[in-house]
């Protein structure tokens, strides 16, 4: 469950988050068709009907179709834009006649970014702004002047941040006159890096998985700082649900058999487990959920009413990392 103070800097958030990665047809040139329109449709309907609000983009998702899906879901129901909140991510760049694929925090392309993603969305505003990856150029007065700029004309709500650490938001927010607004990092039983980083920091365990460290102390940071985290993969990609084939690793056969075992304990889906398991954290984990399937969605609904015991979360995260904690 999360909590008032964590959720303070968006008030109006939703506990679970929609991502319309998949949305817009395929990651190619070709246009937008009706056909991808009524997918969105579908999609943004069942995450409605489980309460969600917060619709979270990047303005290269299917190279900016996700975002023109809901422009014209907006000409098709101007009244639906008041029902939603809309989040879009900036800064990766794929590889261009300027340059290799890289990452931009620039004033200059931050802004660019906003205004192409409202012309695509049809909207005169988007409610929260995250960067989507670190930029070694960054630039963090750079980075506040923009967004200062954005903000007063009204075409941006709230700053955040996606892939970063608890050094670089830090670093970040330095310069910022507002807190970040929320921190989205990958998260799942399948990704349980930051998870990691607390528990096997000083145990031989953390270098078997060295990516973990560098996370050391962002979910704590968040906490302390009441920046909601967003878990993207949250659903790792239906591997404790449903989907894992008969080659999966053991702990994903272990772990899948204990969610099942857990649904049925709740009477629920699967996969409303697999995400009642990262709310269960006090960071006030706000899962995001990327898949398309109207009954998938509609099978995420009962997370934000399940709170797993102690015993029960620390059984799905032990068989989950494969082997005992140190």
């Amino acid at each position: 469950m999360t909590t008032t103070a964590l959720q303070h800097p968006l008030p109006d958030a939703s506990p679970l988050i929609y991502g319309c990665m998949g949305l817009g047809g395929g990651w190619n040139s070709q246009p937008l068709s009706e056909a991808d329109i009524d997918r969105a449709q579908a999609a943004v309907e069942a995450a409605l009907d489980i309460g969600i609000t917060r619709f979270d983009h990047a303005d290269i998702y299917t190279h900016g179709k996700a975002e023109a899906c809901f422009g014209a879901l907006f000409k098709r129901q101007p009244a639906l834009r008041q029902r939603l909140r809309l989040q879009s991510k900036c800064g990766i760049r794929f590889a261009d006649k300027q340059g290799p694929g890289r990452y931009d925090l620039s004033a200059a392309h931050i802004e660019r970014s906003v205004e192409a993603s409202l012309q695509r969305l049809g909207s005169e505003r988007i409610e929260l702004l995250l960067l989507h990856r670190p930029d070694p150029l960054l630039e963090p007065a750079e980075v506040a002047e923009a967004f200062a700029r954005l903000r007063a004309a009204g075409k941006v709500g709230q700053l955040g941040v996606s892939n970063m650490n608890a050094a670089q938001m830090q670093w970040l927010a330095s310069a910022l006159d507002a807190p970040l607004a929320a921190n989205q990092l990958e998260l799942s039983l399948a990704r349980l890096d930051a998870i990691e980083a607390g528990t096997c920091f000083n145990d031989t365990q953390a270098l078997q998985r060295p990516g973990s460290l560098a996370w050391a102390g962002t979910l704590e940071y968040c906490q302390r700082e009441r920046i909601p985290v967003q878990a993207w993969g949250a659903l790792a990609q239906g591997l404790y649900s449903g989907r894992a084939g008969a080659d999966a690793a053991p702990a994903v056969t272990r772990s899948a058999a204990l969610v099942r075992e857990l649904a049925e304990q709740h009477a629920t889906a699967p996969e409303s487990i697999v995400l009642a398991w990262l709310m269960r954290h006090p960071a006030g984990i706000q899962p995001v959920i990327g898949t398309a399937d109207p009954v998938r969605i509609r099978a995420c609904g009962d997370a934000a009413r399940i709170r797993l015991s102690r015993e029960d979360w620390y059984a799905l995260y032990v068989a989950a990392r494969g082997q005992a904690l140190p």
